[in-house]
């Protein structure tokens, strides 16, 4: 029979389709296998030790930090593999996993270290490539068929996981083998020391290290370590970090207000902070701001300081002076380190790893930056440490002048067009921060429902950053292939693959254009520098700003002036993006070729950007941590199973900001969880886009509630959002746009779930606006023909705008939908509904809303394989206690949320 311990839970399929087990379910589960694969690595254990350390003698030398570093990797990696192997997931299932995701995270720096430590041995380096390259390209097959497993449980999918997971300890073992070819000229001597000296401490040739310096890999990592410079690097990403940070937040702050006055606020006009570098066209402004960067920095820091500001206006203001002075300090900073290129070279690679960063903190903390104005202590913000961290930061990264723009090496008047390369900024700027400052952004364009057919949040998020990593390497050490026409096409095509297509082929056209983003910044951001920076990269934010209006027209065209000429036009978007990058791509050809070839890094610089290596590294290891601790367990279970109930809700969560201006998802989460929501609908859910933070509320809601998600048609939908939480397993689903000829798209969910062995129907639905009464009819004759095209019991959660028993309404209920309302009588409705059929009804329920949205929430029971009930209303002192709604809020119930409208749930016989 196939293995049932925890880390292959609930396998699909037992013996033949299941056939060969894991490691982990080897070691964890059978006898004697597991005693005797504990009693191998425990032998083994000490050539594992003594390995490294004759690594560590044949490699180290004087004043090399790396070896140091890599023998602490191997006594690491050795501990924890005896870590996983001992405790087993049978014996404890957290402590194994923590073993083995550390063992296989200090895997990448051992077999790069050990690459990068490697005697000029062509051999070795031969096959320490092949052992390496594949050790890690299994890695993605495992990842794969491990999911198909736990996720979509595929029979025989455990199977080939399991050949793949062997694979890689067969392939860490022969990557570590190789390494006695290496000592065949290392010689050990055993002799009596007593009395004698120890000889000399030279362990290595002086031929070996001569050689050894001249490798190519040695570009890559100085053998000149610095604490201190590694710490200046990681000091001057953390301060890219706290503007991006800045410059994320300043969106969903601007978007509070016009959800609030349902229109045009005057507010809008915040989003003009960034164009503050046009005071670098005053000279002795200039050189003011130059010579007192550090102070500049630190006022920079009111946009995360903003959270104590408790008005919402006033808060606004804090984060737009923020993003005004960050925008000012970062391009005074490009303009005068121009005149040394290693360190304009360590600021640019600053600046995006700082973006990189910021994503990896929004993936670990579920879409939300910790350090965002609109977060705080209570709903999971990391404030106060961003903030002391931010001080000394640009404390240390501004500790020395910056350099003298004037002198500049080459033609005083560089070739290539200072217009051009602002619109490559512009087009730079909006496609990182619209496409790559969420690891999930991308990801949810090509999301199509289930089953799943392209990549998922989480872990595949982890993937969209490394691909951001590499791109960045591209463009720091081949800037002339980053500069290129050809790569500039394949960014391009990237960019029509990912507006284009769904599903995996969409998400591979969005990893080449992310790795083409990153990879390009250098050399845009190099070549806008050659020319006055008040007027390039003034107008690179000033047209930046216009590209972020146009993105949210797209959708709220109903709401803007001229709305309707951008109406459901991302694929314009797209174009004037890569056009734009394309001009600025024009100028840095342009700009490049005016000039005689640099000449190639010299060690200092080779070294300065090593220290940004070692820090994406580490970035990486991070982002796959995140991952594999975030990796869901797929183990719901409704919260009433004997009784086959479902509990269902609708609400309108207003785009996860409450009154306050906070993000709300920490206390819909404890509605949600205390009102037992087996089934959940949530509207006006689409965050990612600028203007809402590129955030995701469904991720944060799915994984604290253990609930399967679908987060309804994608940003490049055009619509507001809806979303399904579902504690049943969702067999299927379709997304559909509903006719709309006038006012906004209305996005629809068609989902099968499979409750206690029966598929039911669930259907969310936001109608069109008020204002459009011939858009709201035609969406009223599509749902419900879909809804009585179903066989499946069926329940709609919806938002109707309509009154009870008018118009619509009798489009919805009745012989032509075939569903029910499920409370006819409630005539104090306008807009939230639950309809049904094929179940039993057995009580319906109005929660108020606190002050988290402006919307209700509506609840209603059913009971799954009963016949549909009457319409007579009983005491609860007749419900079973299973099909009971929570005591909680009866009365006045908690923080603001209670039973309105009929002051207590309704029971049903």
């Amino acid at each position: 029979m196939a293995p049932k311990h925890r880390d292959g839970a609930v396998v699909a399929s037992g013996y033949p389709i299941e056939w060969f087990p894991s490691v982990s379910a080897t070691i964890g589960d059978r006898y004697p296998e597991r005693s005797v694969f504990q009693v191998f690595i425990a032998i083994t254990s000490g050539p594992r030790f003594l390995l490294v350390g004759l690594w560590y003698i044949l490699t180290a030398r004087p004043g090399a930090t790396l070896p140091k570093f890599v023998a602490g990797v191997g006594i690491f990696r050795t501990l924890t593999c005896g870590g996983w192997t001992y405790v087993t997931s049978t014996d404890d299932h957290d402590w194994h996993d923590i073993f083995m995701i550390s063992y296989l995270v200090a895997t990448l720096p051992w077999t790069i270290g050990c690459y990068m430590l490697s005697p000029p041995n062509p051999r070795t380096l031969y096959w320490r490539t092949r052992f390496g390259g594949a050790f890690f390209a299994t890695l993605v097959p495992l990842v794969y068929f491990f999911i198909q497993h736990k996720v979509h449980r595929v029979p025989g999918a455990y199977t080939i996981y399991a050949f793949f997971e062997w694979s890689l300890v067969l392939l860490d073992v022969a990557f570590d083998a190789v390494t006695a070819l290496d000592f065949a000229g290392l010689e050990l001597v055993v002799k009596d020391v007593k009395g004698t000296s120890r000889g000399s401490n030279k362990t290595v040739s002086d031929a070996i290290v001569e050689k050894e310096k001249d490798k190519p890999v040695g570009e890559v990592f100085s053998t000149a370590f610095s604490r201190d410079g590694l710490l200046d690097a990681a000091a001057d990403v953390y301060t890219g970090y706290i503007f991006w940070t800045i410059l994320t937040s300043l969106g969903a702050l601007v978007w509070y207000f016009p959800l609030w006055h349902m229109g045009i606020s005057g507010y809008e006009v915040m989003v003009m902070s960034t164009v503050s570098p046009f005071l670098l066209g005053i000279g002795p402004l200039r050189r003011l701001i130059i010579a007192n960067i550090r102070y500049v920095h630190l006022l920079s820091l009111s946009g995360v300081l903003a959270y104590l500001v408790v008005r919402p206006d006033y808060r606004l203001f804090a984060v737009g002076f923020g993003v005004w002075t960050s925008c000012l300090a970062w391009t005074a900073t490009f303009y005068a380190e121009r005149s040394q290129p290693a360190k304009l070279e360590g600021r640019i690679a600053a600046f995006g790893l700082g973006l990189v960063l910021s994503t990896i903190s929004k993936f670990a903390f579920q879409t939300n930056n910790p350090v965002w104005p609109i977060v705080h202590g209570e709903n999971g913000g990391w404030n106060k440490t961003g903030i002391l961290l931010a001080i000394l930061a640009m404390w240390r990264t501004s500790r020395t002048r910056l350099g003298n723009p004037d002198a500049v090496s080459g033609s005083k008047t560089p070739s290539g067009s200072s217009v051009l390369a602002g619109f490559g900024l512009a087009g730079l700027f909006f496609g990182m921060h619209s496409l790559l400052s969420d690891s999930s952004t991308m990801i949810l364009w090509v999301w199509e429902g289930y089953p799943v057919r392209g990549p998922l949040a989480v872990p595949h998020g982890a993937v969209t950053i490394a691909a951001m990593s590499f791109g960045l390497l591209i463009g720091l050490y081949y800037p002339g292939m980053a500069g290129s026409w050809t790569f500039y096409g394949i960014g391009a095509t990237g960019a029509a693959v990912l507006t284009g297509f769904s599903h995996w082929t969409g998400y591979y056209g969005g990893l080449a254009l992310a790795t083409y983003l990153m990879a390009v910044s250098p050399v845009l951001i190099k070549s806008a520098v050659l020319h006055p920076p008040g007027r390039t990269f003034f107008l690179g934010f000033f047209l930046y700003n216009f590209l972020v209006l146009a993105h949210v027209w797209v959708v709220a065209y109903a709401f803007v002036p001229g709305g309707p000429v951008m109406r459901e036009h991302t694929d314009w978007v797209m174009t004037a993006t890569m056009l734009f990058i394309g001009a600025g791509v024009f100028s840095a050809t342009a700009s490049n070729g005016s000039r005689a070839k640099s000449p190639p890094p010299n060690p200092a610089a080779r070294k300065l950007r090593s220290y940004f290596v070692y820090v994406l590294l580490g970035l990486q290891l991070l982002s796959a941590s995140v991952a594999y601790l975030r990796f869901p367990l797929y183990d719901y279970t409704p919260y009433h199973g004997p009784e086959k109930s479902i509990t269902a809700g609708i609400w309108t969560i207003h785009f996860s900001l409450d009154n306050e201006m906070w993000t709300s998802e920490r206390r819909m989460e404890s509605l949600i969880r205390e009102m037992e929501l087996d089934v959940v609908g949530l509207l006006e859910s689409d965050l990612q886009r600028i203007i809402m933070g590129n955030r995701d509320t469904t991720q944060y809601l799915a994984e604290e509630l253990g609930m399967w998600v679908d987060y309804g048609p994608g940003p490049n939908k055009h619509t507001w959002g809806c979303a399904l939480l579902s504690k049943f397993p969702i067999v299927n689903s379709t997304h559909h746009l509903l006719p709309s000829p006038v006012g906004e798209l209305a996005p629809a969910i068609h989902a099968t779930v499979d409750a206690y062995g029966t598929l039911v129907d669930v259907f969310v639905f936001h109608s069109g606006q008020e204002e459009d009464p011939e858009d709201r009819r035609l969406q009223s004759l599509y749902l419900s023909d879909l809804m009585k095209n179903s066989p499946r019991p069926s329940i709609l959660l919806s938002y109707l705008v309509t009154k009870p028993k008018e118009g619509n309404y009798n489009t919805y209920v009745g012989e032509m939908s075939g569903m029910k309302d499920i409370d006819s009588s409630d005539w104090d409705r306008w807009c939230e509904y639950i309809l049904y059929k094929g179940l039993r009804r057995t009580g319906y329920a109005r929660v108020s809303r606190g002050t988290i949205t402006d919307t209700e929430l509506q609840v209603g029971k059913f009971v799954v394989g009963q016949p549909e009930g009457s319409d007579e209303i009983i005491s609860e002192d007749q419900v079973p206690q299973g099909l009971r709604f929570p005591a909680l809020f009866k009365g006045d119930g908690v923080r603001g949320h209670r039973y309105h409208v009929f002051d207590e749930p309704r029971y049903y016989a």
